[in-house]
């Protein structure tokens, strides 16, 4: 997708591969300026190798479908660039994510950390968060728009950080009040995942606030149940699809609303069941499996199945009376089953 594609189309898999094309362009560039000056080029090549390990760049597509979404013409480079540049901050994200999960692998690789080190892993994320920082100011945007398009990267990013943070303080014992977990789930994942991105390229295009107002009433429920989707996955999901071990959330002890859920309907014996397991870093694929017959059995699964379904339907309303060009409104009625009827 360049610059000259009509506002009318919009082809997600030639978005994926023009911001795919930005990110090579950009490592390679750093790369060679770095070995121009006698740097080590192993931290940046672990960040490119990250890049080029997969993804769904979720994230690039909703930018440039938010730029669109608010009149944006294409995908033109400073656009396609700041778009990638989200993908760069969600490597910083996952590398440092993996640390605290202790998770060994990540989209069925070795994780960063595993390949060089927990210190070293902490640089390479670090280093990636600076890349991303920089892939957004030397992208081209126009100065008047600058300002703006730096706001709400920085308040994606802080809302990520504090999503995080929030998950890990309650890591270990989660509660049984879903309330916690629906606040990590809003800060970690609906604003970092979904309306993040499309206020990030609607900024780009100069939105109103009409526009960004439909596009959070989208975002923000999509991006919920994009996260319960997660959390089913964590726990049900088969690790040859997800690309990830199917014991590291219970392991964890994560703090999710499919965990409170349980907690909240489960009787004496199924309640010692989950605090024996839940949390226990050497639980086995035996305990795994009782752990999942009490969420299914204490209708923890299928509420979180019907939670998902209600704020699918949410955002699907919100669109249907928006106002937003059609080819973004079908855009975005994709996304959101994509996003919540997934099984990696």
């Amino acid at each position: 997708m360049s610059a000259q594609a009509p506002a009318t189309l919009f082809d997600q898999d030639a978005v994926r591969r023009a911001v795919d094309a930005a990110l090579f362009d950009y490592m390679s560039g750093q790369i060679r300026r770095a070995h121009h000056r006698g740097l080590p080029q192993q931290a940046l090549q672990s960040v490119s190798d990250f890049l080029n390990s997969g993804g769904k760049r979720i994230r690039p597509v909703l930018c440039v479908a938010g730029w669109q979404a608010a009149g944006g013409a294409g995908a033109p480079n400073p656009v396609l660039k700041a778009a990638a540049s989200l993908e760069m901050f969600h490597a910083s994200v996952l590398i440092h994510d993996d640390i605290i999960d202790a998770s060994d692998t990540r989209r069925g690789r070795p994780t960063v950390h595993r390949q060089a080190g927990t210190e070293a892993a902490i640089l390479i994320g670090d280093l990636a968060l600076v890349l991303a920082d920089d892939l957004l100011h030397s992208a081209g945007i126009a100065p008047h728009q600058l300002t703006t398009v730096l706001l709400v990267a920085n308040q994606l990013r802080a809302d990520t950080i504090y999503g995080q943070y929030l998950d890990l303080s309650h890591a270990g014992q989660p509660p049984a009040d879903p309330g916690p977990a629906l606040a990590i789930t809003h800060y970690k994942t609906a604003k970092y995942t979904i309306e993040g991105p499309l206020l990030l390229g609607a900024a780009l295009a100069g939105a109103d606030n009409t526009t960004c107002s439909a596009l959070s009433a989208y975002g923000i429920p999509v991006g919920e149940a994009f996260q319960l989707r997660d959390d089913l996955l964590g726990v049900f999901g088969n690790p040859h699809d997800t690309g990830k071990p199917a014991l590291d959330d219970l392991r964890e002890g994560k703090a999710t609303v499919l965990m409170a859920l349980a907690l909240q309907n489960a009787d004496p014996t199924q309640h010692r069941t989950l605090r024996r397991h839940v949390g226990n870093p050497h639980l086995t694929h035996e305990d795994a499996e009782e752990v999942r017959a009490v969420l299914t059995d204490t209708g923890a699964r299928a509420g979180v199945e019907d939670m998902i379904a209600e704020r699918r339907q949410s955002a699907l309303t919100t669109l249907s009376t928006a106002g937003l060009p059609a080819h973004i409104t079908s855009v975005l009625r994709s996304q959101a089953f994509n996003a919540t009827a997934r099984t990696t």
